[in-house]
Formats: C-alpha cells, sequence, structure tokens
C-alpha cells in the first residue's frame, strides 16, 4: 500500500496547511505514505479544559485528522471521514500530542483506519491516552 508519487509529505502538509482550523491549532504532519499517517500538535494551555488536562475535542481533531490523512496515502487525496469513535484511556497531559494512524483494510469505497492518540514527555517518552477507529471514503475530486 504505498502513497501514488503525487502524494508526498510535502503534499499532505500543504492540504493540511490549507485547513484554517489546523493552522489555529498548529498541527504539523510529521509522517505520510504507505498507509499510515503521524500527526503532532504541540500541547500548550489554551488548549486545557478546566482540570488542566488537553481537551477532548483536541483529540478528536487529531484523530479524525489522522485517519483521513492515512487512507488518503491509500486511497487517493480526495477523502472524508465517513465517521469514526474514540475511546480515551486516561487525561492527556505532556508536551506534544501525537496521532498515529494506519490503515487497517482498504478497499474501492472505503478504509477503515486505526488511530493511536499519545502524549510526550519533556524526554520523548511516549504514553497512550485514547485509541479511535473510523472509515473514510472517497470522494469525486471537486
Amino acid at each position: 500500500m504505498s502513497a501514488s508519487p503525487a502524494l508526498d509529505l510535502d503534499t499532505a502538509r500543504q492540504a493540511l496547511d490549507s485547513q484554517p482550523f489546523s493552522r489555529l491549532l498548529g498541527a504539523r504532519l510529521t509522517a505520510f505514505g504507505d498507509g499510515g499517517a503521524t500527526l503532532e500538535i504541540g500541547i500548550r494551555e489554551e488548549l486545557h479544559q478546566q482540570n488542566g488536562f488537553l481537551h477532548g475535542g483536541v483529540l478528536s481533531y487529531a484523530a479524525d485528522n489522522a485517519l483521513t490523512f492515512a487512507a488518503g496515502a491509500v486511497l487517493g487525496p480526495h477523502v472524508l471521514t465517513g465517521g469514526f469513535s474514540v475511546q480515551y484511556l486516561r487525561p492527556a497531559t505532556g508536551r506534544t500530542l501525537r496521532a498515529r494512524a494506519e490503515v487497517v483494510h482498504a478497499g474501492r469505497r472505503q478504509a477503515v483506519v486505526r488511530c493511536d492518540l499519545l502524549t510526550l514527555d519533556d524526554d520523548g517518552a511516549e504514553t497512550l491516552c485514547a485509541v479511535a477507529q473510523g472509515t473514510v471514503l472517497p470522494v469525486p475530486s471537486p
């Protein structure tokens, strides 16, 4: 399952940067291709909820985009999330949120993708804080 030549990390980064909400969050793609994608967000105070943990909406956003980019590496650039679920395992704290997604199965009409949501501390140690799974659908090019 490799990405087509037109779909590489630079092209995927341009697509992410074209999303105003992704720019607002400071999201960045650190890996893309071969049915996988990794998205990272620096954890900062304005992304916290009232108890000082990273807001669940930020985790959901990261899962949604990582799932979709991973599927796009297989299905092509014109895809939309069909649906996904997130299971929160522990409060997200740390320096960086990392959403690492991988295509589990891809057909012509959809891809099933799973995503681990991890936080990194100052030493780069990862802690799993949530898992997500969803379906991504190819759509006609605009």
